[in-house]
């Protein structure tokens, strides 16, 4: 399964360096700089996973993160944050985060996208592989990649 995932952090290079890291491996279908493009984007790409920096400059990632899971709440979203992930885990979750994980930690990042593509097949393969018995038969088309 090639998981189609966006990055959203308003660091440039944060962006790139996420992004070449999860490329190697995953499908890095876009990426934005702040929470309005990653709404818009968002709707546009319909990507498997979404890696949400916290501190943005026009809306936080937690505020993000709400808006995205009230438009698609079977899509896996993780905080990447330089904050104390510890304090954040209970309004991520309440946002609909998956996981929260602190950017002094990148290796957490990959384990946690392993375990998320990990249940993501399983449920797949539990549905035979039919998308529209995992409920997202709405949500990609598959001649977009």
């Amino acid at each position: 399964m090639s998981l189609r995932i966006m990055v959203v952090d308003d660091s440039q290079a944060t962006r790139r360096v996420v992004s070449a890291l999860l490329g190697s491996r995953w499908t890095v279908c876009g990426s934005a700089e702040n929470g309005k493009t990653a709404l818009k984007k968002f709707v546009e790409l319909k990507p498997d996973l979404v890696l949400l920096d916290l501190g943005m400059p026009d809306i936080d990632g937690i505020e993000v993160g709400r808006q995205m899971h009230a438009i698609d709440a079977s899509t896996p979203m993780i905080l990447f944050t330089l904050s104390d992930p510890w304090g954040l885990e209970g309004p991520a979750r309440k946002a609909g985060f998956t996981h929260v994980i602190s950017k002094s930690e990148p290796w957490k990042l990959l384990d946690s996208i392993k375990e998320l593509v990990a249940e993501i097949e399983r449920v797949h393969d539990a549905a035979g592989g039919d998308a529209s018995k995992r409920g997202r038969s709405s949500r990609r088309d598959p001649s977009v990649h």
